[in-house]
Protein backbone atom coordinates (compact mmCIF):
# COMPACT_ATOMS: atom_id res chain seq x y z
CA UNK A 1 0.00 0.00 0.00
CA UNK A 2 2.98 2.36 -0.95
CA UNK A 3 2.07 5.50 -2.87
CA UNK A 4 4.10 7.46 -4.76
CA UNK A 5 4.36 10.96 -5.72
CA UNK A 6 2.05 10.58 -8.81
CA UNK A 7 -0.44 8.63 -6.81
CA UNK A 8 -0.43 10.82 -3.79
CA UNK A 9 -3.41 11.30 -1.30
CA UNK A 10 -4.55 14.33 -3.60
CA UNK A 11 -8.47 12.73 -2.91
CA UNK A 12 -12.11 14.39 -3.57
CA UNK A 13 -13.75 15.40 -1.25
CA UNK A 14 -16.59 13.21 -1.78
CA UNK A 15 -13.63 10.46 -0.07
CA UNK A 16 -12.56 13.05 2.34
CA UNK A 17 -14.08 13.78 5.68
CA UNK A 18 -13.50 16.26 8.04
CA UNK A 19 -13.98 16.08 12.31
CA UNK A 20 -13.98 18.76 14.31
CA UNK A 21 -12.72 18.78 17.96
CA UNK A 22 -15.25 21.30 17.98
CA UNK A 23 -14.57 22.63 22.11
CA UNK A 24 -11.53 20.43 22.26
CA UNK A 25 -11.52 18.66 25.02
CA UNK A 26 -14.12 20.26 27.24
CA UNK A 27 -16.74 18.33 28.45
CA UNK A 28 -19.24 18.38 31.26
CA UNK A 29 -18.70 14.98 32.36
CA UNK A 30 -16.24 13.54 34.03
CA UNK A 31 -15.76 9.30 32.31
CA UNK A 32 -13.45 7.74 33.71
CA UNK A 33 -12.64 5.83 30.72
CA UNK A 34 -12.44 8.63 27.78
CA UNK A 35 -9.57 8.39 25.69
CA UNK A 36 -9.51 12.11 24.70
CA UNK A 37 -10.61 14.83 27.56
CA UNK A 38 -8.39 15.93 30.40
CA UNK A 39 -10.74 18.34 32.20
CA UNK A 40 -12.53 15.76 34.23
CA UNK A 41 -15.91 17.31 33.56
CA UNK A 42 -14.76 21.07 34.44
CA UNK A 43 -14.61 23.43 31.82
CA UNK A 44 -12.52 26.42 32.21
CA UNK A 45 -14.24 29.57 32.22
CA UNK A 46 -12.96 30.39 28.64
CA UNK A 47 -14.62 28.20 26.99
CA UNK A 48 -13.07 26.83 23.86
CA UNK A 49 -14.61 27.10 20.58
CA UNK A 50 -13.51 27.20 16.94
CA UNK A 51 -12.81 31.48 16.00
CA UNK A 52 -15.27 32.13 13.08
CA UNK A 53 -12.73 33.43 10.85
CA UNK A 54 -10.95 29.61 10.95
CA UNK A 55 -14.32 28.25 10.72
CA UNK A 56 -15.23 30.44 7.59
CA UNK A 57 -11.65 29.24 5.86
CA UNK A 58 -11.85 25.72 6.52
CA UNK A 59 -15.16 25.43 5.06
CA UNK A 60 -14.61 27.75 2.63
CA UNK A 61 -11.97 25.37 1.34
CA UNK A 62 -13.61 22.21 1.77
CA UNK A 63 -16.14 23.21 -0.32
CA UNK A 64 -13.98 24.42 -3.22
CA UNK A 65 -12.25 21.25 -3.61
CA UNK A 66 -15.59 19.26 -3.15
CA UNK A 67 -17.28 17.11 -5.93
CA UNK A 68 -20.41 17.22 -4.99
CA UNK A 69 -20.72 15.91 -1.39
CA UNK A 70 -19.36 16.98 1.97
CA UNK A 71 -19.06 15.47 4.98
CA UNK A 72 -18.83 17.05 8.81
CA UNK A 73 -18.33 15.26 11.73
CA UNK A 74 -18.83 17.50 15.53
CA UNK A 75 -17.02 15.58 18.44
CA UNK A 76 -15.08 17.05 22.02
CA UNK A 77 -15.12 16.72 24.38
CA UNK A 78 -18.29 17.79 24.18
CA UNK A 79 -19.74 19.51 20.91
CA UNK A 80 -23.07 21.01 22.58
CA UNK A 81 -20.67 23.40 24.47
CA UNK A 82 -20.29 25.61 21.64
CA UNK A 83 -23.96 26.36 21.58
CA UNK A 84 -26.29 26.84 19.46
CA UNK A 85 -25.29 29.86 17.75
CA UNK A 86 -22.13 28.53 16.85
CA UNK A 87 -23.71 25.87 15.16
CA UNK A 88 -26.49 27.66 13.38
CA UNK A 89 -23.39 29.89 12.40
CA UNK A 90 -22.09 26.62 11.07
CA UNK A 91 -24.79 25.98 8.45
CA UNK A 92 -24.62 29.45 7.73
CA UNK A 93 -21.42 28.87 5.88
CA UNK A 94 -21.99 25.14 4.73
CA UNK A 95 -24.83 26.67 2.82
CA UNK A 96 -22.92 30.31 1.58
CA UNK A 97 -19.64 28.09 0.56
CA UNK A 98 -21.30 25.31 -1.14
CA UNK A 99 -21.37 25.04 -4.77
CA UNK A 100 -24.77 24.90 -6.35
CA UNK A 101 -26.48 21.24 -5.80
CA UNK A 102 -24.02 19.86 -3.35
CA UNK A 103 -24.69 17.49 -0.81
CA UNK A 104 -23.79 18.39 3.21
CA UNK A 105 -24.15 15.59 5.78
CA UNK A 106 -23.52 16.69 9.49
CA UNK A 107 -23.08 14.31 12.27
CA UNK A 108 -22.89 14.90 15.80
CA UNK A 109 -21.69 13.10 19.04
CA UNK A 110 -22.95 14.18 22.29
CA UNK A 111 -23.66 12.42 25.55
CA UNK A 112 -26.83 13.71 25.44
CA UNK A 113 -26.78 15.91 28.79
CA UNK A 114 -27.66 19.30 26.96
CA UNK A 115 -30.22 18.32 24.38
CA UNK A 116 -33.07 20.08 24.59
CA UNK A 117 -36.30 21.02 22.48
CA UNK A 118 -34.18 23.93 20.56
CA UNK A 119 -31.46 21.66 19.33
CA UNK A 120 -33.64 19.10 18.42
CA UNK A 121 -35.57 21.33 16.02
CA UNK A 122 -32.22 22.57 14.60
CA UNK A 123 -30.99 19.20 14.04
CA UNK A 124 -34.48 18.11 12.15
CA UNK A 125 -34.06 21.36 10.51
CA UNK A 126 -30.61 20.71 8.97
CA UNK A 127 -30.86 16.58 8.84
CA UNK A 128 -27.87 16.02 11.66
CA UNK A 129 -27.21 12.42 12.29
CA UNK A 130 -26.76 12.61 16.25
CA UNK A 131 -24.96 9.85 17.69
CA UNK A 132 -25.80 9.48 21.80
CA UNK A 133 -23.57 7.80 24.37
CA UNK A 134 -25.24 4.91 26.43
CA UNK A 135 -23.73 2.06 27.69
CA UNK A 136 -26.76 0.29 28.65
CA UNK A 137 -29.55 0.77 31.95
CA UNK A 138 -29.28 3.07 34.88
CA UNK A 139 -26.68 1.19 37.05
CA UNK A 140 -24.50 -0.17 34.10
CA UNK A 141 -24.08 3.45 32.99
CA UNK A 142 -24.05 5.49 35.64
CA UNK A 143 -20.70 3.13 36.96
CA UNK A 144 -18.64 5.38 34.68
CA UNK A 145 -20.49 8.31 33.24
CA UNK A 146 -21.09 11.01 35.78
CA UNK A 147 -20.55 14.70 36.23
CA UNK A 148 -17.61 16.03 37.93
CA UNK A 149 -19.28 15.73 41.39
CA UNK A 150 -19.53 11.89 40.75
CA UNK A 151 -23.71 12.05 39.76
CA UNK A 152 -24.37 9.63 37.38
CA UNK A 153 -26.05 11.06 34.22
CA UNK A 154 -28.49 8.24 33.06
CA UNK A 155 -31.77 9.67 34.20
CA UNK A 156 -30.77 12.88 32.23
CA UNK A 157 -29.41 11.50 29.10
CA UNK A 158 -33.23 9.01 28.97
CA UNK A 159 -35.38 12.40 29.22
CA UNK A 160 -32.81 14.43 27.16
CA UNK A 161 -33.19 11.48 24.22
CA UNK A 162 -37.22 12.16 24.15
CA UNK A 163 -36.42 15.56 23.21
CA UNK A 164 -35.02 14.03 19.73
CA UNK A 165 -37.51 11.58 19.65
CA UNK A 166 -40.40 14.88 19.51
CA UNK A 167 -38.55 15.87 16.39
CA UNK A 168 -38.25 12.75 14.76
CA UNK A 169 -34.52 13.60 14.35
CA UNK A 170 -32.35 10.89 13.13
CA UNK A 171 -29.99 9.25 15.87
CA UNK A 172 -27.97 6.23 17.19
CA UNK A 173 -26.54 4.33 20.57
CA UNK A 174 -22.76 4.96 21.00
CA UNK A 175 -22.16 2.06 23.85
CA UNK A 176 -18.57 1.83 25.44
CA UNK A 177 -17.82 -1.64 26.55
CA UNK A 178 -16.28 -1.64 30.10
CA UNK A 179 -15.89 -4.47 32.90
CA UNK A 180 -19.65 -3.67 33.77
CA UNK A 181 -21.40 -4.70 30.12
CA UNK A 182 -18.83 -6.72 28.21
CA UNK A 183 -20.34 -9.99 30.14
CA UNK A 184 -23.88 -8.90 29.61
CA UNK A 185 -24.94 -8.54 25.99
CA UNK A 186 -28.52 -10.34 26.20
CA UNK A 187 -29.25 -7.66 29.06
CA UNK A 188 -27.77 -4.74 26.98
CA UNK A 189 -29.67 -5.94 23.88
CA UNK A 190 -33.33 -6.04 25.81
CA UNK A 191 -32.68 -2.66 27.10
CA UNK A 192 -31.95 -1.68 23.61
CA UNK A 193 -35.20 -3.27 22.60
CA UNK A 194 -37.51 -2.30 25.33
CA UNK A 195 -36.44 1.55 24.79
CA UNK A 196 -36.90 1.28 21.00
CA UNK A 197 -33.15 2.19 20.06
CA UNK A 198 -32.93 0.36 16.54
CA UNK A 199 -29.39 1.86 15.50
CA UNK A 200 -26.60 0.47 17.87
CA UNK A 201 -22.68 0.66 18.26
CA UNK A 202 -19.93 -0.76 20.48
CA UNK A 203 -16.65 0.41 20.81
CA UNK A 204 -14.47 -1.46 23.56
CA UNK A 205 -13.08 0.88 26.11
CA UNK A 206 -9.58 2.47 25.92
CA UNK A 207 -7.07 2.71 28.70
CA UNK A 208 -4.54 5.37 26.43
CA UNK A 209 -4.49 9.20 25.32
CA UNK A 210 -4.93 9.80 21.84
CA UNK A 211 -2.55 12.39 22.41
CA UNK A 212 -0.29 9.50 23.35
CA UNK A 213 -0.42 7.71 20.27
CA UNK A 214 2.83 5.54 20.30
CA UNK A 215 2.09 4.73 23.76
CA UNK A 216 1.49 0.79 23.77
CA UNK A 217 -2.61 0.18 23.23
CA UNK A 218 -4.27 -0.87 26.40
CA UNK A 219 -8.09 -1.83 26.97
CA UNK A 220 -10.39 -1.89 29.66
CA UNK A 221 -11.56 -5.68 28.18
CA UNK A 222 -9.53 -8.57 27.15
CA UNK A 223 -10.01 -10.41 23.67
CA UNK A 224 -11.58 -13.15 24.95
CA UNK A 225 -14.14 -11.18 26.72
CA UNK A 226 -14.72 -9.12 23.62
CA UNK A 227 -14.85 -12.37 21.38
CA UNK A 228 -17.44 -14.02 23.68
CA UNK A 229 -19.65 -10.87 23.60
CA UNK A 230 -19.75 -10.32 19.67
CA UNK A 231 -20.68 -14.16 19.30
CA UNK A 232 -23.68 -13.86 22.19
CA UNK A 233 -24.87 -10.48 20.60
CA UNK A 234 -24.78 -11.94 17.28
CA UNK A 235 -27.30 -14.42 18.68
CA UNK A 236 -29.54 -12.30 19.72
CA UNK A 237 -29.35 -9.76 16.82
CA UNK A 238 -29.66 -12.48 13.96
CA UNK A 239 -33.18 -12.97 15.53
CA UNK A 240 -34.26 -16.57 13.59
CA UNK A 241 -32.69 -15.09 10.51
CA UNK A 242 -34.42 -11.38 10.37
CA UNK A 243 -32.32 -9.06 11.67
CA UNK A 244 -34.87 -6.03 13.43
CA UNK A 245 -32.01 -3.88 14.81
CA UNK A 246 -28.83 -2.07 13.24
CA UNK A 247 -25.38 -3.02 14.82
CA UNK A 248 -22.51 -1.05 13.10
CA UNK A 249 -20.17 -3.86 13.36
CA UNK A 250 -22.79 -6.64 12.05
CA UNK A 251 -24.03 -4.46 9.22
CA UNK A 252 -20.10 -4.14 8.41
CA UNK A 253 -19.83 -7.95 7.90
CA UNK A 254 -22.74 -8.62 6.30
CA UNK A 255 -21.74 -5.71 3.97
CA UNK A 256 -18.73 -7.51 2.97
CA UNK A 257 -20.24 -10.93 2.67
CA UNK A 258 -22.33 -9.35 -0.42
CA UNK A 259 -19.56 -7.56 -1.86
CA UNK A 260 -19.46 -4.38 -0.44
CA UNK A 261 -16.48 -2.60 1.57
CA UNK A 262 -17.14 -2.01 5.31
CA UNK A 263 -18.32 1.13 6.75
CA UNK A 264 -15.72 1.54 9.54
CA UNK A 265 -12.05 2.24 8.76
CA UNK A 266 -11.80 -0.50 11.79
CA UNK A 267 -12.43 -3.41 9.38
CA UNK A 268 -11.87 -1.53 5.84
CA UNK A 269 -9.24 -2.07 3.31
CA UNK A 270 -7.74 0.89 4.13
CA UNK A 271 -7.78 4.07 7.26
CA UNK A 272 -10.35 6.52 5.88
CA UNK A 273 -9.48 9.21 4.73
CA UNK A 274 -10.35 12.37 7.47
CA UNK A 275 -8.69 15.27 8.54
CA UNK A 276 -9.43 15.81 12.59
CA UNK A 277 -9.06 19.28 13.18
CA UNK A 278 -8.46 21.00 16.94
CA UNK A 279 -10.18 24.17 17.70
CA UNK A 280 -7.06 25.75 17.10
CA UNK A 281 -6.74 24.78 13.12
CA UNK A 282 -3.90 21.73 14.20
CA UNK A 283 -4.76 19.29 11.51
CA UNK A 284 -3.95 15.41 12.24
CA UNK A 285 -4.77 11.97 10.67
CA UNK A 286 -6.85 10.15 12.73
CA UNK A 287 -8.69 10.26 16.05
CA UNK A 288 -6.25 8.04 17.78
CA UNK A 289 -3.03 10.04 16.51
CA UNK A 290 -3.29 13.62 18.10
CA UNK A 291 0.13 14.21 19.29
CA UNK A 292 1.88 16.98 17.79
CA UNK A 293 4.52 14.30 16.46
CA UNK A 294 1.88 13.24 13.80
CA UNK A 295 0.49 16.87 13.35
CA UNK A 296 -0.42 17.69 9.50
CA UNK A 297 0.11 21.49 9.30
CA UNK A 298 -2.55 24.13 10.49
CA UNK A 299 -6.03 24.49 8.58
CA UNK A 300 -5.66 28.38 9.07
CA UNK A 301 -2.33 28.39 7.76
CA UNK A 302 -2.08 25.72 5.26
CA UNK A 303 -4.29 24.77 2.46
CA UNK A 304 -6.14 21.79 2.56
CA UNK A 305 -4.80 20.57 -0.62
CA UNK A 306 -1.43 20.82 1.00
CA UNK A 307 -2.25 19.05 4.09
CA UNK A 308 -3.24 16.37 2.63
CA UNK A 309 -0.62 16.02 0.38
CA UNK A 310 1.89 16.21 3.08
CA UNK A 311 4.28 12.64 2.87
CA UNK A 312 3.33 12.83 6.48
CA UNK A 313 -0.30 11.66 5.86
CA UNK A 314 0.68 9.47 3.00
CA UNK A 315 2.94 7.18 5.48
CA UNK A 316 0.06 7.38 8.37
CA UNK A 317 -2.24 5.84 5.55
CA UNK A 318 0.06 3.37 4.92
CA UNK A 319 0.05 1.59 8.38
CA UNK A 320 -3.08 -0.27 7.22
CA UNK A 321 -1.26 -1.65 4.75
CA UNK A 322 1.73 -2.45 6.89
CA UNK A 323 0.71 -6.41 8.05
CA UNK A 324 2.35 -8.29 10.24
CA UNK A 325 2.72 -11.74 8.63
CA UNK A 326 -0.17 -13.35 11.03
CA UNK A 327 -2.69 -11.01 8.99
CA UNK A 328 -1.37 -11.99 5.63
CA UNK A 329 -1.73 -15.91 6.40
CA UNK A 330 -4.84 -15.40 8.01
CA UNK A 331 -8.28 -16.90 6.26
CA UNK A 332 -10.08 -14.18 7.21
CA UNK A 333 -8.16 -11.47 6.22
CA UNK A 334 -11.01 -10.10 3.30
CA UNK A 335 -13.30 -9.35 6.47
CA UNK A 336 -11.02 -7.47 9.12
CA UNK A 337 -7.58 -6.13 6.93
CA UNK A 338 -5.76 -6.04 10.14
CA UNK A 339 -8.09 -4.40 12.63
CA UNK A 340 -6.82 -0.75 13.85
CA UNK A 341 -3.30 0.11 13.45
CA UNK A 342 -3.82 1.81 16.42
CA UNK A 343 -3.87 -1.69 18.13
CA UNK A 344 -1.43 -3.83 16.44
CA UNK A 345 2.48 -4.26 18.18
CA UNK A 346 5.33 -2.12 16.31
CA UNK A 347 9.12 -2.73 16.51
CA UNK A 348 11.43 -0.17 16.57
CA UNK A 349 11.23 -0.04 12.34
CA UNK A 350 7.74 0.79 12.60
CA UNK A 351 7.04 -2.71 11.34
CA UNK A 352 4.06 -4.20 12.54
CA UNK A 353 5.08 -7.74 14.40
CA UNK A 354 1.92 -8.35 15.90
CA UNK A 355 -1.55 -8.25 15.03
CA UNK A 356 -4.82 -6.26 16.63
CA UNK A 357 -5.28 -6.59 20.42
CA UNK A 358 -8.76 -7.77 19.34
CA UNK A 359 -7.29 -10.21 16.57
CA UNK A 360 -8.81 -13.50 18.91
CA UNK A 361 -11.48 -11.94 19.03
CA UNK A 362 -12.27 -11.07 15.97
CA UNK A 363 -11.52 -14.74 14.13
CA UNK A 364 -13.87 -16.39 17.03
CA UNK A 365 -16.62 -14.16 15.60
CA UNK A 366 -15.66 -14.69 11.71
CA UNK A 367 -15.88 -18.11 12.37
CA UNK A 368 -18.75 -18.30 15.03
CA UNK A 369 -21.11 -16.30 12.35
CA UNK A 370 -19.75 -17.14 8.57
CA UNK A 371 -22.43 -19.56 8.04
CA UNK A 372 -25.34 -17.58 9.16
CA UNK A 373 -24.11 -14.05 7.60
CA UNK A 374 -23.54 -16.20 4.02
CA UNK A 375 -27.20 -17.04 4.29
CA UNK A 376 -28.31 -13.47 5.51
CA UNK A 377 -26.31 -12.45 2.39
CA UNK A 378 -27.94 -15.03 0.06
CA UNK A 379 -31.47 -13.86 1.31
CA UNK A 380 -30.62 -10.13 0.95
CA UNK A 381 -29.04 -10.45 -2.74
CA UNK A 382 -32.05 -12.30 -3.79
CA UNK A 383 -34.49 -9.85 -2.41
CA UNK A 384 -32.64 -7.19 -4.46
CA UNK A 385 -32.35 -9.02 -7.51
CA UNK A 386 -36.98 -9.74 -7.07
CA UNK A 387 -36.89 -5.56 -6.46
CA UNK A 388 -34.54 -5.69 -9.91
CA UNK A 389 -36.80 -7.74 -11.90
CA UNK A 390 -39.85 -5.77 -11.11
CA UNK A 391 -38.29 -2.59 -11.93
CA UNK A 392 -38.66 -3.38 -15.83
CA UNK A 393 -34.94 -2.11 -16.20
CA UNK A 394 -33.20 -4.22 -18.20
CA UNK A 395 -30.79 -7.04 -16.52
CA UNK A 396 -26.68 -6.36 -17.35
CA UNK A 397 -24.87 -7.90 -19.17
CA UNK A 398 -22.58 -10.71 -17.73
CA UNK A 399 -19.14 -8.47 -17.97
CA UNK A 400 -20.96 -5.39 -16.87
CA UNK A 401 -21.32 -4.26 -12.88
CA UNK A 402 -23.42 -5.83 -10.29
CA UNK A 403 -26.37 -4.44 -9.71
CA UNK A 404 -25.92 -4.71 -5.97
CA UNK A 405 -23.15 -2.58 -6.12
CA UNK A 406 -19.97 -4.61 -5.19
CA UNK A 407 -18.07 -3.62 -7.97
CA UNK A 408 -18.17 -7.06 -9.01
CA UNK A 409 -19.24 -8.29 -12.48
CA UNK A 410 -22.69 -9.65 -12.63
CA UNK A 411 -21.77 -13.09 -13.26
CA UNK A 412 -19.23 -13.21 -10.64
CA UNK A 413 -21.86 -11.54 -8.14
CA UNK A 414 -25.59 -11.66 -8.44
CA UNK A 415 -25.38 -13.65 -11.91
CA UNK A 416 -25.71 -17.09 -10.60
CA UNK A 417 -28.55 -16.35 -8.24
CA UNK A 418 -30.58 -14.63 -10.87
CA UNK A 419 -30.71 -17.86 -12.98
CA UNK A 420 -31.35 -20.28 -9.59
CA UNK A 421 -33.86 -17.50 -8.85
CA UNK A 422 -36.04 -14.28 -10.07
Amino acid sequence: MTASRSASTRVPNKALGVMWKTVSDDCNLACDYCYYSTCAGRPGPKRNRIERALLDKTIRGYMENSQGSVGFAWQGGEPLLAGLPFFEEVVALQARHAPPNTSIGNALQTNGTLLNEDWARFFRKYNFLIGVSLDGPKQIHDAHRNTATGKGSFDLVMRKIQHLRNHDVDFNILTVLHSGNVDRPRELMAFYAREGFRYVQFIPGMDFQAQFPDAPARYLISADQYGRFLCETFDVWYNNGAPSMSERFFDDMLSVHVGREAGLCTHGRKCSQTLVLEKNGDAFPCDFYTSMERRLGNIGLDSLRDIVDRPAYRQFLELKGTLPQACIRCDYLRLCFGGCPRNRVWDSGRRASGPDYFCDAYRRFFSYAEERMAMLAKKLRTRWLHEYAGSGLPWPERNAACICGSGAKFKRCCGPLRDSGP
